[in-house]
């Protein structure tokens, strides 16, 4: 008795850790309008290459080469005279500055990409190249250069860490001119019920216990939150958007939409949400999956399995409307060892003939 106390304990321990659920804040549930990844690009040449740059009949490569020269004081008179280069290689060359922006002097990654027909880019390094902003005409933010490294066993692609150094300020426009901020729910959070959750708490938390002061926040859409700044804080926003973004919900609160994803590639599965299926018969190679009424009387959280060769039964409630979970559906297939792309197939099957009542998502 004393050795299975001892067992007892820790699996209540550790139930009792896995089942507090950690609170998230506003600034993980939502992104704010105005801000967004930038990516900024450029041509450059990767030189020093040993023998395995672009061809020299290249034509876009040698005007380049020769307006370098030419703007270092080396004027090449006739552009043949590259024809016989093949240590320099012409790359595409992107950085991507995250949502947040970037300020002048910061450093950022820089992937590098052979544009041509260079063999490898190993050995070479980047030449000073200006970093474009993404629309026409926005003009330079950033100069790239370094030496390349390579995460595969393929040569014309690899990174330079810290490469690229802002020349400026990247800032992101939070505010519009009334002084509002724009809060949009991410993908999987996405819905009115949600939306007026979150408008809800951020009332509540600048009332207080009190209930007093006016409403600041309001749900615009199933999408969007909009937050009206109190004009004490219009001059210095930060402490008031610090706050806003750092309340915290209880995740139990929100309602997530039913969805399955599917990754054929991994073998994964993931379903979130509460997802059902309709009573169905299933026949998929060798294997019968069939969704029936019960003969005693489980519940949903509790269906029976009834296990024949190679098939099995997936009970609902004694109700000709109800419906089965799908997580009891995937757990009759692993006690069949189903194979995962089995799996899938089964559930795509489901989805495409409406019986399946959620989002079928394949990554």
């Amino acid at each position: 008795m004393r050795h299975k106390l001892l067992l007892i304990l820790p699996l209540l321990a550790l139930l009792t850790i896995t089942s507090s659920v950690r609170a998230l804040t506003i600034k993980e549930l939502t992104t704010i309008r105005g801000t967004g990844e930038t990516t900024l690009w450029g041509w450059g040449l990767v030189m020093g290459l040993p023998g395995t740059g672009d061809s020299g009949d290249y034509l876009p490569m040698a005007r380049q080469i020769a307006r370098l020269l030419e703007e270092g004081g080396n004027v090449i008179p006739d552009i043949e005279e590259l024809s016989s280069a093949q240590n320099i290689a012409v790359v595409m060359v992107t950085c991507n500055v995250p949502r947040e922006g970037g300020r002048k002097g910061e450093k950022f990654d820089v992937y590098v990409q052979a544009a041509n027909n260079a063999s490898s880019l190993e050995g070479g390094r980047l030449f000073i190249t200006p970093m474009l902003g993404p629309l026409p005409g926005q003009g330079s933010y950033a100069f790239a250069e370094g030496s390349i490294a390579f995460e595969s066993t393929i040569r014309t692609t690899g990174r330079i860490r810290g490469g690229a150094r802002l020349i400026g300020d990247i800032r992101m426009q939070t505010l519009d001119q009334g002084g509002r901020l724009t809060l949009h729910l991410n993908p999987e959070y996405s819905g009115w019920s949600n939306a007026k959750l979150l408008a809800n708490t951020i009332n509540q938390d600048r009332q207080g216990l009190l209930g007093e002061g006016d409403e600041v926040a309001y749900a615009l859409d199933e999408k969007t939150v909009v937050v009206t700044l109190p004009d004490a804080e219009l001059s210095n926003p930060a402490n008031f958007l610090g706050t806003i973004l750092d309340i915290r919900l209880d995740p139990s609160l929100l309602s997530t939409p039913a969805r399955v994803v599917v990754n054929e590639r991994t073998g994964s599965i993931v379903l979130s949400g509460d997802v059902r299926i309709s009573p169905a018969v299933i026949s998929h190679e060798q294997l019968v999956v069939t969704t029936v009424t019960p003969e005693p009387d489980p519940d949903d959280d509790r269906p029976v399995f009834i296990e024949e060769g190679t098939a099995t039964t997936v009970t609902t409630e004694d109700d000709d409307r109800s419906m089965a979970r799908a997580s009891s559906l995937l757990d009759a297939l692993k006690r069949l060892d189903v194979p995962v792309a089995d799996q899938i197939a089964i559930l795509a099957q489901l989805h495409r003939g409406g019986l399946l009542h959620a989002e079928f998502v394949v990554e």
